[in-house]
C-alpha cells in the first residue's frame, strides 16, 4: 500500500539498516537516509535513486533535527545504542514524532524506559525500544502465549539458531555492554535485573520438531528481560541460546553474515520457543524464520505502520507486546515468520 510518508532511518547504511530501508520502500514509505558517515550514505543512495541523504551525528543535535525534519517517524538502526539512543530520542521528542529502534543492548533498553517514559507520555508520542528480533519478537511471543492470563510465574525464551555470524555492530554492542557490566553477567529474577559472576550452565532444551532436544546455554540473557517485564507481571524471565550459535558469537574469527539470496538474507535459520508457566500450567508460542538481522526489518516496519495508522494501544515508552495485538501482529509477518500457539 502506498503511504508516501517519509521515515528517517538513522544508521541506514548498516547491515540491519539496509534491510529496514528496503522494507520501508516495499511497504510504500519513503526512507530518509541518515547516519554518521556521509560517504556510506551516498553509496547506499546510489542503489536507491531519489532518496534524500541527510548526514547527522549524535554529537550534533542540530544535524539530527535536520535529519528528522518533515519525517513521520524515525527508526534508529545505529549501535551501540548506549551512545545513539538518547540523542536520537531527544531529537524525536523535539520533532514530535514516534521513535523506534532495534537495540539488543539490555542496559540501553532499560535506560530508555527509565529516562524517557514520563517525557514521552507527556508529549503524547511513542518511544519503542528493541523492536527487533531480540526484545521485540520474544515479547510478542510471550504476550501471545499468555492469552487471557494477566500474570505468570515464569517466562522462558529459547533461541534455536542454526548459526550466528555476528555483524560488526553486534560485536561493538557486546563490547559496550560488557564494559558497562564490569565483566559481570545479568539475569532477571525476583522481578529485577541481577548482576553476578556465576558461570552460565549448559542445559538441554526440548525444541519442537524437527529441531528436537538440543544443548543450550542457560541465562544467556537478551533484551527480552527488559521488554517482557515492562508490561507483564512475570518475576522470572530466562533466555537460552543454542550452544553452537553461542560459540560462534564468542569466537573472534567468526565471519560476518553472507548473503545467499537476492534480498541479502544469510542461510541462518531460527526457531524461537517461548514457554510461560502459571502454577503447573504451561502455554507455548513458537516462531520460525530465516536470518535474525533480516527479519528485524519486517518487525520494526510493521510496528511503524501500526503506530502511524492509529493501532497502538499506548503512548510513552512501550514494548511491542504492550502496544499491539500480539497474535495478529505475528500473523501479519507471514511469510517472514511462521507462528504456532499452544494454550
Amino acid at each position: 500500500m502506498e503511504t508516501g510518508q517519509t521515515v528517517a532511518v538513522f544508521g541506514a547504511y548498516g547491515h540491519t539498516g539496509r534491510f529496514v530501508v528496503a522494507e520501508l520502500r516495499e511497504r510504500g514509505f519513503i526512507p530518509v537516509l541518515s547516519g554518521r558517515d556521509a560517504d556510506k550514505l551516498r553509496t547506499l543512495a546510489a542503489s536507491h535513486p531519489g532518496l534524500d541523504v541527510r548526514p547527522a551525528s549524535v554529537e550534533d543535535p542540530a544535524s539530527l533535527d535536520r535529519a528528522l525534519a518533515g519525517a513521520a517517524a524515525v527508526i534508529n538502526c545505529a549501535g551501540p545504542f548506549a551512545t545513539t539512543a538518547a540523542p536520537v530520542i531527544e531529537a524525536a521528542l523535539r520533532a514530535g514524532i514516534p521513535y523506534l529502534d532495534v537495540a539488543a543492548e539490555i542496559e540501553a533498553n532499560a535506560d530508555t524506559f527509565a529516562h524517557f517514559a514520563d517525557r514521552a507520555r507527556a508529549a503524547g508520542t511513542l518511544v519503542v525500544p528493541a523492536m527487533a528480533f531480540f526484545g521485540g519478537l520474544g515479547d510478542l511471543l510471550a504476550t501471545a502465549a499468555m492469552g487471557d492470563w494477566t500474570a505468570a510465574d515464569e517466562a522462558h525464551i529459547a533461541y534455536g539458531l542454526s548459526s550466528w555470524h555476528p555483524t560488526g555492530g553486534t560485536r561493538d554492542a557486546g563490547k559496550v555492554s560488557g564494559e558497562r557490566r564490569g565483566g559481570r553477567r545479568v539475569r532477571y529474577t525476583k522481578g529485577r535485573l541481577e548482576y553476578h559472576h556465576d558461570d552460565l550452565p549448559t542445559l538441554e532444551w526440548s525444541f519442537p520438531e524437527p529441531m528436537g532436544t538440543r544443548p543450550v546455554i542457560g541465562e544467556f540473557t537478551m533484551a527480552d528481560v527488559v521488554t517482557i517485564p515492562s508490561h507483564l507481571p512475570i518475576p522470572e524471565v530466562r533466555t537460552y541460546m543454542a550452544t553452537e550459535a553461542a560459540r560462534e558469537l564468542s569466537a573472534p574469527d567468526t565471519p560476518a553474515p553472507t548473503a545467499v539470496d537476492d534480498s541479502g538474507r544469510s542461510a541462518q535459520t531460527f526457531l524461537v520457543d517461548v514457554v510461560v508457566r502459571s502454577g503447573d500450567v504451561e502455554r507455548r508460542a513458537v516462531a520460525r524464520g530465516q536470518d535474525i538481522y533480516a527479519v528485524t526489518a519486517p518487525l520494526v516496519v510493521e510496528a511503524l505502520d501500526r503506530i502511524l495508522t492509529g493501532q497502538a494501544k499506548a503512548v510513552g515508552v512501550a514494548s511491542a507486546g504492550e502496544l499491539f495485538d500480539a497474535p495478529a501482529f505475528l500473523r501479519a509477518l507471514a511469510p517472514h515468520i511462521s507462528l504456532e500457539l499452544t494454550r
